[in-house]
């Protein structure tokens, strides 16, 4: 029997169990998650600047129902609601994500916005005063717009110095209460998504063999220049930690033959592969350098050492696993899906959940506060 029978059997014939906290460590934390754009709305409220996000949702045809975040689910005006929500229900950690373009709307760091530091000052406090510990990610795919127009944002490696520049402020601003840090929330999405596909936004696909790989590499020194300044200037004062969150679908052979666990391997490689083993080797994994050769950017000594270790947790974002099997040519459009030789077969087992694992553990439920709102219409106020 195969390996993937055995899998699915195995699925099939496992007995039903609820899951309760006892089932935990004790010192295991449950929390609910949410992202800026998703949530906040106001976005030409307390001198926010436009992010790529913005733009893309107003641009014809790249949402299929035109829908936007220009209310959302009006945190801006309701976080204290919010924070209530997330209490009654027992949660004890609160993951948000901050908007770069709230506190500097040009992305450029020249002149901090106080009404954004005024904004998420209030979060965090309310947030403590419910005995709810605030976990902060840095970005979460909401680029300042000027930044995309006027340097190519991601594309550019000066982004590594003004997104150093935003998280310098936002530890020196929220710090001395932030203990849980993360850099860039599931940067695979930004890089394969954003200027491969084209799904998300800034909505680029014109040179999708190339742009991925070079906006990832600025993002893992974006991070690792974000992880150095804290070192230097905030840890032993603050005593927080920091970490990136990457994303990942399980690989699973699609049977016991040598070439389809070999792709299995492979799509590990190109997905979790891809940021965290420049941060735990010094490089890209060797089969991404080997099927990429010259459209994967290399690293300099210098980045090399910047990179290295550069975190003090990893935190996983699983939402399925899927069999894989070896393909010549991909099914799915995109060099991306192309270079890894790889075909997706299928969904094994669904996941719903957030997870991360590190130096501390949280376990988040992407609940996204509209659960709890369900019936009730948002209107602007």
């Amino acid at each position: 029997m195969v390996k993937k029978e055995e899998l699915l059997k195995d699925y099939e014939q496992a007995e039903p169990r609820n899951v309760s906290k006892t089932d935990f460590p004790p010192n295991f934390v449950f929390g609910v998650a949410t992202s800026a754009y998703q949530i906040e709305g106001a976005c030409e409220e307390g001198n926010r600047g436009a992010s790529i996000w913005d733009d893309f949702t107003h641009t014809e045809g790249k949402i299929i129902d035109k829908s936007n975040g220009d209310v959302a689910v009006d945190h801006y005006h309701r976080y204290k609601e919010d924070i209530d929500l997330i209490a009654k229900l027992g949660f004890d950690a609160y993951r948000f994500s901050i908007s770069w373009s709230r506190i500097f709307p040009d992305g450029l760091g020249t002149k901090i916005n106080m009404e954004g530091i005024t904004f998420y000052n209030n979060i965090i406090d309310a947030l403590l005063q419910k005995g709810i510990q605030p976990y902060v990610t840095l970005y979460h795919w909401d680029l300042p717009l000027h930044l995309h127009e006027s340097m190519g944002g991601w594309l550019n490696k000066e982004i590594v110095k003004y997104f150093e520049i935003y998280a310098d402020t936002c530890f020196a601003s929220f710090g001395d209460r932030v203990k849980n840090w993360i850099t860039i929330n599931e940067p695979l999405q930004t890089a394969v998504n954003g200027y491969c596909t084209g799904i998300f936004a800034p909505g680029r696909h014109q040179h999708s063999s190339t742009e991925p790989y070079l906006v990832a590499h600025h993002q893992i020194l974006a991070h690792a220049a974000a992880f150095s300044v804290y070192q230097r200037k905030y840890k032993d004062k603050q005593g927080g930690n920091i970490g990136l969150v990457v994303d990942c679908e399980w690989a699973e052979a699609n049977s016991d033959k040598i070439e389809d666990k070999s792709a299995a391997a492979r799509r590990l490689d190109f997905q979790i592969g891809w940021y965290l083993h420049p941060i735990y080797y010094g490089d890209y994994p060797e089969v991404m350098r080997n099927n990429l050769g010259d459209q994967l950017p290399k690293f300099m000594q210098k980045d090399k050492e910047l990179v290295r270790n550069s975190l003090d947790f990893v935190g996983l974002n699983h939402y399925t696993s899927r069999f894989i099997a070896h393909a010549t040519k991909s099914p799915e459009e995109g060099s991306f899906y192309e270079a890894q030789e790889m075909e997706r077969l299928g969904i094994t087992v669904a996941s719903y959940l957030l997870t991360f694992h590190g130096k501390f553990n949280i376990f988040l439920i992407n609940f996204l506060l509209l659960i709890s709102r369900m019936g009730r219409r948002r209107g602007h106020r």
